[in-house]
């Protein structure tokens, strides 16, 4: 089933937003008339976190690619059809897999994209990284399993591997869908959740773990992620017979295409107010930047998905898996900036959904 495109990438496009010191000028009140916040580092301060540590490094997320079969209006990726370039290559891949199996409090790997299933290494890395034991992780967005016969196998293939898939979902109906990813979307999403019940995710008692993520789809936080996944799981079943495990909901975060979207509608200052106004500090014990490391498709390494966006490398002498060290990337203070409110609001946001 073919998807009509919503939008461009910022790059394509050479919008003054695809230069990530663009972006964090905005962020830092430099671009944007009043629009001056709170600095997060001193927010956190407050609540006794001079620095933000990191625990102990149990997840490896890796954007293995940018390049995607679709281009979503709020994503922070900024990927697309068009970022061919940004694919993570083989041997990237085994330095990553000599990594994983070289540091044993790494329990999962997130390979995440983009739409990572496109990364012509993505099946045989997935093959070696279930061959050490790893919980794996695959971000897939749903349309890609039916977009060509050559994905169709993914959800058995996946299955054999006893992948966890987390897969995007803006909402349960067609319009608000569509108008976030683009027309047709929605129903190649419910196809492809189909495809995956069939074969035993989201069932009972077959381990298959078939989770969804919402974002919402403008300028406003989730609601409760418990009723979120409630209201989810009962449409889907009543109108699709589909069935999935849980329902992570997770904030938008300033950053790329979302921000580009809030200075287009007017909704930058508006959203950032409210981001601060529901910082909430329990929230901080929880984030993900403290138990994961995220690798960029050219090696590089970050505290999160969101700094590695913004390009916030970490603030180690280890800053590439060239140059992978386990005990200064432990001592590291982890990089702070103002998209930091976003995963602090409310119940709080991670990749696993709400933290709080």
């Amino acid at each position: 089933m073919s998807t009509k495109q919503l939008s461009s990438s910022l790059k394509s496009r050479n919008a003054s937003l695809s230069d990530t010191f663009i972006q964090l000028e905005v962020l830092n009140g430099k671009q944007v008339a009043d629009a001056h916040f709170p600095k997060f580092a001193n927010k956190i301060e407050q609540n006794g976190y001079k620095q933000l540590l990191p625990t102990s490094i149990e997840i490896f997320q890796i954007n293995i690619g940018k390049l995607c079969n679709q281009t979503c209006a709020h994503c922070h990726v900024d990927a697309g059809p068009d970022r061919k370039e940004e694919n993570m290559n083989r041997a990237t891949l085994e330095q990553c897999l000599a990594i994983i199996a070289q540091v044993p409090s790494i329990r999962t790997v997130d390979i995440t994209g983009g739409a990572p299933e496109m990364n012509p290494h993505f099946r045989w890395f997935v093959e070696e990284c279930t061959k050490l034991g790893k919980r794996v992780i695959d971000r897939c967005n749903l349309t890609i399993v039916v977009a060509n016969a050559k994905y169709r196998t993914l959800p058995s293939f996946l299955a054999a591997h006893q992948v966890e898939v987390v897969s995007s979902l803006p909402y349960f109906s067609k319009s608000r869908t569509d108008s976030q990813r683009g027309d047709g979307v929605f129903e190649a999403s419910i196809e492809a959740l189909q495809m995956f019940n069939a074969v035993g995710y989201g069932k009972e008692g077959t381990g298959l773990t078939l989770n969804l993520v919402y974002n919402p789809s403008g300028a406003f936080l989730p609601a409760s992620q418990e009723t979120l996944e409630a209201e989810f799981k009962r449409q889907l079943k009543r109108k699709y017979d589909i069935e999935f495990n849980r329902l992570l909901a997770i904030t938008n975060l300033p950053v790329s295409r979302f921000l580009d979207y809030l200075l287009e509608t007017g909704n930058y200052t508006e959203y950032m107010s409210k981001l601060i106004e529901a910082y909430n500090p329990a929230t901080i014990e929880g984030l993900m930047c403290r138990n994961t490391l995220s690798v960029s498709w050219d090696g590089y390494i970050y505290d999160c998905d969101f700094n590695q966006m913004l390009d916030l490398k970490v603030a180690s002498t280890s800053q590439h898996i060239n140059n992978f060290n386990l005990a200064a990337l432990q001592q590291r203070q982890i990089v702070v900036n103002q998209h930091c409110y976003g995963c602090t609001a409310g119940a709080g946001s991670s990749c696993g959904g709400k933290i709080a």
